[in-house]
């Protein structure tokens, strides 16, 4: 389960102003900051059977790893996002342009994905490139990933700018993410993204 927070970022200027953030930095977890460029593509079959399902297939190169990665059922509830999530460590930037869903076949949601393709081609319908800026915080009681983003959706139908920021929850409790994320949010004055990037450039490729 991935649970998350997204606040658009107005400018590159605020965006600095939180990188640097003094009370963030308090609670940083040493070694964990780190900046590099992340590409991802998001695939469905031609008649987009995964996203009537409301699931999204995605493969990432972060730096100099890969990732395959499988979210559904999600909800969002003002800027908190909510879904499932399995990923798979993968190899080679091959993944790109033809990823094998029969990587998940481990997982009952893997399994469900290989039945609804059966064997329809998958197409890489929304492209993301973004420069991540993260780190780790740890409250004592959780731990959260801080990243900023700057970048772009890409799609045949046209391009979209991406400036946001993620707090992730990844272990502890949801409570301390939603008052931490609403300390930022008071404190630069952020707006919700209720959008993930895939559904931003759903909405290029339907418009």
């Amino acid at each position: 389960m991935e649970i998350e927070v997204k606040y658009l970022v107005p400018d590159g200027e605020t965006a600095d102003r939180i990188w640097e953030d003094k009370y963030l930095a308090s609670m940083e977890e040493a070694g964990s900051r780190e900046t590099l460029y992340m590409k991802s593509a998001y695939f469905d079959t031609e008649d987009g059977a995964l996203s009537k399902h409301d699931i999204a297939l995605r493969v990432r190169i972060e730096g100099e790893y890969a990732v395959a990665t499988l979210k559904w059922s999600g909800r969002t509830e003002g800027a908190t996002h909510i879904r499932g999530e399995v990923n798979v460590p993968i190899d080679g930037n091959e993944c790109l342009i033809s990823p094998d869903i029969n990587l998940f076949k481990e997982s009952e949601i893997g399994r469900d994905v290989i039945e609804i393709v059966g064997d329809k081609p998958l197409y890489s319908n929304v492209e993301v490139g973004v420069l991540r800026r993260r780190f780790r915080i740890d409250t004592g009681k959780s731990i959260i990933e801080v990243s900023i983003d700057n970048g772009e959706v890409i799609t045949r139908c046209g391009n979209a700018p991406i400036s946001e920021i993620e707090f992730e929850l990844f272990s502890g409790d949801r409570d301390e993410l939603e008052t931490l994320s609403e300390t930022m949010r008071n404190t630069y004055g952020l707006e919700p993204e209720e959008k993930s990037k895939y559904a931003r450039g759903l909405e290029l490729i339907t418009e």
